[in-house]
């Protein structure tokens, strides 16, 4: 299953774009700071993900906006019998 999420903001320059999932790496440390942010959301999703045997992936043009996306392997990837119907997850 593919998850995909594309933005039409500022986007973000080629030489941001490896260090983007490293530990508080912030492109514009001024303008994360105004809007509260901290550096370590994108670190967290690529370990997640990597726990998933998933990667992150991350494409931008500047003026274009961002994508940022993923693909979770087929076993992580619940499919209910009944349509509407929620799964069970053994979890109570």
């Amino acid at each position: 299953m593919r998850f995909e999420v594309t933005d039409s903001g500022v986007g973000i320059l080629p030489q941001h774009l490896p260090r983007l999932t490293g530990r508080f790496y912030r492109v514009d440390a001024g303008r994360s700071r105004e809007a509260g942010g901290t550096g370590p959301g994108l670190s967290i999703v690529k370990h997640l993900l990597e726990q998933y045997g998933s990667n992150l992936d991350i494409s931008s043009e500047p003026g274009e906006g961002a994508s940022f996306g993923f693909t979770l392997p087929r076993e992580f990837v619940c499919q209910d019998s009944e349509p509407g119907k929620q799964a069970a997850t053994g979890q109570g």
